[in-house]
């Protein structure tokens, strides 16, 4: 064993006043810090190097009691280990939420109850109002979702750094649209809205979704430097290892829907609206079957 850690951990807890708890939570450490230096050393780090690596990952103990307080149980297991690791350096570095951003998103939530409750009995016939009304609150409903989305990925978290304005707006609008999209298929489907209008529906539901698989199939990593190295033990995603496997999945995606919507229309207008349903569980069976093919086919080699 690495004798080191022991060492090392020592140094760090000295002048921190030594409770039940507090005894408890440098065990944990201690645990987590054997399993990270062994995960090191098999990569081909050196003993002394890994343990103070490992125990630099961690950051200030004293902070760290202070934080993450002493009331967590030691870990077992190589499973529990790594995951009371990857905890305590959360709650390292951990972010709060910003007050205004709380704010704004508490009004961008009412926004969406107030205008999907309001829309919803309107469409419904339960308040006798204008059919523009209906109109209104279905886009204070979208605009809600569009900016609570938009202003939420634009935040830093404790595991992300804040997404970029212009790539966190283009989340929101593809929201908007979906939303919009969908709550036109709700008015035709309560007979509000002519059948004709789906058309209009599946340009926003279609639009979201191509939007959707563009923005997700180019975003790069934005986890921090932690974060990756805490999850460094762990089995990679295929859609991050290969790049043009996200991408096609986005581009089949894309094209999926197109069909399934261009068959909706089809069917709505030929042998009836109730039809509609069926193309479109048809199309998400499809778009499930294309991302486990995707995720767990062969590899290609090279």
């Amino acid at each position: 064993m690495n004798t080191d850690i022991h060492r090392l951990l020592d140094e760090a807890f000295a002048g921190v006043t030594m409770t039940p708890e507090t005894q408890d939570l440098k065990e944990e450490i201690r645990a987590n810090l054997v399993a990270r230096v062994t995960e090191l050393e098999s990569t081909g780090v050196p003993a002394t190097d890994a343990a103070a690596r490992a125990l630099a990952e961690l950051g200030d103990v004293r902070a760290l009691v202070n934080d993450a307080g002493a009331d967590a149980a030691p870990a077992t297991g190589a499973d529990a280990q790594r995951g009371g690791y990857a905890d305590a350096l959360a709650a390292r570095h951990r972010v709060r939420p910003k007050p205004g951003f709380v704010v704004r998103a508490v009004a961008w939530s009412l926004a969406i109850v107030v205008g999907a409750t309001l829309g919803t009995l309107a469409a419904t016939g339960v308040l006798e109002v204008a059919l523009g009304f209906v109109f209104l609150m279905l886009g204070i409903t979208a605009t809600g979702a569009w900016m609570l989305v938009g202003d939420a990925l634009s935040q830093e978290t404790t595991t992300n750094h804040p997404m970029p304005q212009p790539r966190a707006a283009g989340y929101g609008v593809a929201t908007f649209l979906g939303v919009f999209g969908l709550g036109l298929v709700g008015l035709i489907l309560l007979q509000t809205l002519p059948v004709w209008t789906v058309v209009f529906s599946a340009v926003g539901v279609i639009g979201a979704i191509i939007l959707f698989a563009f923005l997700g199939a180019t975003q790069t990593n934005r986890h921090k430097a932690w974060t990756r190295q805490a999850q460094a033990s762990m089995p990679p995603n295929r859609f991050e290892t290969e790049p043009e496997t996200a991408a096609r999945f986005g581009i089949y995606s894309a094209v999926i829907w197109v069909v399934t919507f261009a068959v909706i229309v089809v069917l709505v207008f030929t042998v009836g609206w109730w039809w509609a349903p069926l193309a479109f569980l048809g199309g998400l069976a499809a778009m499930m079957l294309v991302l486990a093919r995707m995720m767990f086919g062969p590899r290609r080699e090279g």
